[in-house]
């Protein structure tokens, strides 16, 4: 037997025995003697345990240890005692003590007289196994993590021993934090993030290095702006949009459109899958295509007239005539905007390029010749006559010789996708998506217009046009060294990116790009140098993003499905997530499912509270039922970070180093103890520009 006790220490230290055993739950009935507050039989003066303390059940492995969820007073016939001739006695209603306990692990007796604590139970106890207490030296082994590097709090329930966490299993497997307003959650994202990299600093290999540490926060609110400022400036780097060029202490926010993937820009712009969404996405291939070439316009002309082409071959299959009066009509409005088209784009064909100026001036005579031969005036009306295949055939093969002399292998779109990040002039998309649409002929160039105004509209916004078109552009390695962090000491531990000026209409989509671009780049990083890249995405007010509802709109379930991609794959990659989150009802249930750590504040909410207690993954529905009454900074950790589920009181955090989430001081202003200087001018001057 590997039992860590003997009779005697069972005898002394027994205060009451196991009445029933369920998987979930153990009653315990309390002897008579048993201590009421203060029991002293553990060799110091001991607190009795009350909700959330701890009591052992000693079994062949060792103690089982379980948790106290209630206690209570059952009424019972006065108890017959052994050896006793109790005849004499009136059976009246005697108070007995009850305890109900949650099973947490097993405590073991290592080597050298300490003990350790480990999860899960072989097997069970039976009615009528000894509870004891704890001594203290097995209650600091049970809350005390053997694995732990970073403290962040005390166990109240403990006397107050120190809850120590190791950030592989934290941030290594993805952490929920969730809690009411005002509950310390916002303070508790701060505090790990921080004690972390102080514990970190303490025990880095090179002084003169940087960490080689990388958090990057997503703040809806501003509210992590400045909470590390005593880190210094080499080790944060701040990014939000700039009001004003005299703004300092960041830099300006800058998520390029060329960045966005295919799906990014459809939500975006709102393309419908008809006509509008495969012309965007052909333009974005061939400026991206163009950007790569340093030719733009030889792409913009290879794509007019492949497009023209295409179109001549449809009508060639059932070419339209005078009998069938409209297709005609429109089959001649066709073939004389394609002739305007190809003056237009003569434009672009480099003066010292010859043979193929001589080739187009060709093809541009052939379209008019044909078009002269078939007009005539009717009325003050042009008029065509019907063509003949001979005709529609010539004008192929004039096309086609063109796109003969200026196609190559380097032009072949295949090779270039619209998920590629690469460059292009954005004050070129709309034309260009335009002048495709115009090429196809018919009613495409109005349902593109409509495309091309929202667009407009959403581009026209000043605080967005500096995230997506910047004036000062920056390379995607500039981007990665900036926002994901490099080996120089200039880039810093810690990204803050404070969303708060951004339009509620593109909000999701930036979050959606930040977060995959993330993604993707530390992808690539592993499949490049065969090993992780460790990186932590925080994001903060997470319901407002990954909100799992049928009223989603585009934007919102582009933000959610890059969100669930990251939660089931980016921990095999490194990447790793943090949610901060007021009502984790409304969250994704796919996210939450793949966080194996949870920090739970006050949460009030019974919705919010039932789908806790479905994701925790231990019984523990009685120690969740403090949830509604914890106090500000305490808060329960559960999961894969800590052995067994604890009530933790988190460290305190200066107020210097707080999230500004601080409830308002209503009676200080309405009494005149903190001045309020109203100047709606300069209010109303920012919110108009």
């Amino acid at each position: 037997m590997n039992n860590i006790y003997d009779y005697d220490e069972i005898r002394n230290l027994t205060i009451g025995t196991v009445e029933s055993v369920s998987p979930t739950e153990i009653k315990v009935l309390l002897e008579i003697d048993a201590p009421q507050s203060v029991a002293i039989n553990t060799g110091v003066p001991t607190h009795f345990p009350k909700i959330n303390g701890y009591v052992l059940i000693p079994n062949e492995q060792g103690a089982i240890v379980g948790v106290i969820t209630w206690i209570g007073i059952e009424h019972s016939s006065y108890p017959k005692r052994n050896g006793l001739k109790d005849f004499d006695l009136i059976d009246l209603p005697f108070p007995l003590r009850k305890m109900s306990i949650t099973l947490l692990g097993v405590l073991k007796k290592k080597q050298n007289n300490t003990f350790e604590i480990e999860r899960g139970v072989y097997s069970f106890p039976s009615v009528g196994d000894n509870v004891i207490l704890p001594t203290n030296n097995q209650l600091l082994s049970i809350v005390e993590n053997s694995d732990g590097k970073i403290e962040i709090g005390k166990a109240p329930v403990a006397g107050n021993a120190s809850i120590k966490v190791n950030p592989d299993k934290l941030f290594g497997r993805h952490l929920a934090v969730l809690g009411n307003t005002g509950s310390g959650k916002s303070c508790s994202v701060a505090g790990l993030i921080r004690w972390s990299l102080e514990e970190a600093e303490k025990h880095k290999k090179d002084d003169k290095k940087n960490l080689n540490s990388r958090f990057i926060i997503l703040d809806p609110n501003g509210e992590y702006f400045d909470s590390f400022n005593d880190f210094g400036e080499k080790k944060i780097k701040k990014f939000r949009i700039k009001l004003d060029d005299t703004e300092t202490g960041f830099e300006q926010l800058k998520v390029p459109a060329w960045m966005w993937n295919s799906q990014e820009w459809i939500n975006f712009s709102q393309a419908a899958p008809g006509a509008q969404r495969p012309l965007l996405l052909q333009s974005l291939v061939d400026l991206k295509k163009g950007e790569q070439l340093q030719n733009s316009n030889f792409v913009r002309l290879n794509g007019f007239l492949s497009s023209s082409k295409n179109t001549l071959l449809v009508y060639l299959t059932n070419l339209p005539n005078t009998s069938n009066y409209g297709p005609f009509l429109g089959f001649c409005s066709f073939l004389q905007n394609t002739s305007t088209d190809i003056d237009f784009h003569l434009q672009f064909i480099p003066s010292d390029n010859l043979p193929l100026t001589d080739i187009y001036d060709a093809m541009n005579n052939q379209f008019k010749r044909i078009l002269e031969r078939r007009k005539y005036e009717y009325k003050g009306e042009t008029r065509f006559n019907a063509f003949t295949y001979e005709d529609i055939n010539s004008l192929l093969d004039s096309i086609e010789s063109v796109l003969t002399l200026i196609k190559n292998d380097e032009t072949d779109p295949s090779l270039v996708n619209p998920d590629m990040p690469i460059k292009f002039d954005l004050d070129q998309l709309i034309p260009y998506l335009e002048q495709l649409a115009q090429n196809q002929g018919g009613n495409i160039l109005q349902f593109v217009q409509m495309l091309s105004l929202r667009m407009k509209f959403l581009f026209s916004d000043e605080r967005l046009h500096g995230v997506v078109q910047p004036e000062k552009d920056i390379t995607l390695i500039e981007w990665l060294n900036s926002y994901i962090g490099s080996n120089n000491a200039e880039n810093g531990q810690i990204t803050i990116i404070d969303l708060s000026l951004i339009p509620s209409d593109i909000i999701h989509i930036v979050v959606a790009v930040l977060s995959r671009l993330t993604f993707e780049a530390i992808q690539r990083y592993r499949r490049i140098n065969k090993q992780e890249l460790p990186t932590v995405l925080v994001l903060e007010e997470a319901h407002t993003f990954l909100r799992e509802s049928s009223f989603n709109n585009n934007n919102s379930n582009l933000c959610l499905e890059t969100f669930e991609r990251i939660a089931r794959e980016g921990r095999k990659f490194g990447l790793s997530m943090v949610l901060s989150s007021q009502r984790p009802s409304e969250l994704s249930q796919t996210v939450l499912s793949q966080c194996n750590t949870f920090l739970l504040h006050r949460i009030v909410n019974d919705r919010d509270q039932d789908l806790v207690r479905r994701l925790v993954p231990d019984s523990l529905s009685g120690l969740l039922k403090e949830l509604p009454i914890l106090p500000s900074r305490k808060a329960i950790l559960v999961g894969w970070a800590f052995p067994i589920p604890v009530l933790v009181e988190m460290n305190f955090l200066e107020k210097e180093h707080r999230p500004r989430s601080n409830d308002p001081s209503f009676w200080d202003v309405w009494t005149g103890n903190s001045e309020r200087e109203i100047d709606w001018e300069k209010v109303a001057k920012d919110w108009q520009g």
